[in-house]
């Protein structure tokens, strides 16, 4: 049996069995997976709505927060897996056919698709539910999409390899994390803010990704402070780095 087919084989069932044990455990499974993201933005744009009759960009509040929120929660999503996917499988990488890439491709790809396709489902009943007519310019979302992945995955390897060798890494990584909800662009645009404040802001790959994001929903919007290079940079490297950890004490991990 050839190893490209060892992997398919791996890669399928890790694929199945991350369906079950997440979206098969609940009533509704996919659905509350969109119903979620829903609720909060259904949420914001009522607080929002009262505190000012206008968003930033455009006149739609909940079109406005799903720029900021979808990039953010893809982020999280597509970090949150990686980082727990050796840990997530960690009895199955005893058996020899089952190496710790199956378990991080399978986990990246089935999250990243579900988020991507829960992100297609709610800006089509946003634009459609209230009759909204932007102007979308798709290579601009096709970026933002590919640098809040990318980011994701550099950030969730790195993570994979610190929480599972040092535990107190993932409540420390957790504090961190809380704020970005703030940080990342989902209430603000940084074109609004002080520079003293923006350029502190800016370190935030996410930042970048939202920003792009709206850029690629409103026609009216150029996103002048958003650095490809920067965020595809930041990945490439996190992603070698966890990579290379990961590689070299894989085994180690696994018999802790």
């Amino acid at each position: 049996m050839g190893p490209r087919f060892r992997f398919l084989r791996s890669f399928s069932a890790l694929i199945l069995r991350e369906m079950t044990t997440t979206y098969g455990r609940s009533p509704g499974g996919y659905i509350w997976a969109i119903v979620e993201p829903i609720a909060g933005l259904a949420l914001l744009s009522v607080i929002f709505g009262f505190l000012s009759r206008t968003p930033a960009l455009g006149t739609n509040f909940m079109y406005y927060f799903a720029g900021g929120l979808l990039p953010l929660q893809l982020y999280n999503i597509v970090s949150g897996v990686t980082a727990s996917s050796v840990r997530f499988s960690k009895a199955l990488l005893e058996y020899p056919a089952v190496t710790y890439i199956d378990t991080l491709a399978a986990r990246f790809v089935l999250n990243a698709m579900t988020q991507l396709l829960i992100m297609i489902l709610i800006f089509a009943g946003v634009i459609y539910g209230y009759h909204l007519n932007p102007i979308i310019r798709w290579p601009s979302i096709f970026l933002a999409v590919s640098m809040t992945i990318a980011i994701g995955l550099g950030v969730g390897l790195m993570n994979c390899f610190l929480i599972t060798s040092y535990p107190l890494w993932e409540r420390a990584w957790a504090v961190l994390n809380r704020p970005m909800f703030i940080l990342s662009g989902v209430m603000f645009i940084p074109e609004s803010l002080p520079w003293q404040i923006r350029e502190y802001l800016l370190w935030n790959p996410v930042l970048h990704c939202t920003s792009e994001m709206r850029k690629g929903l409103f026609s009216t919007y150029d996103a002048v402070y958003v650095s490809p290079l920067y965020v595809f940079g930041l990945s490439i490297g996190l992603s070698l780095l966890g990579l290379l950890f990961l590689r070299r004490y894989h085994k180690d991990i696994v018999l802790k």
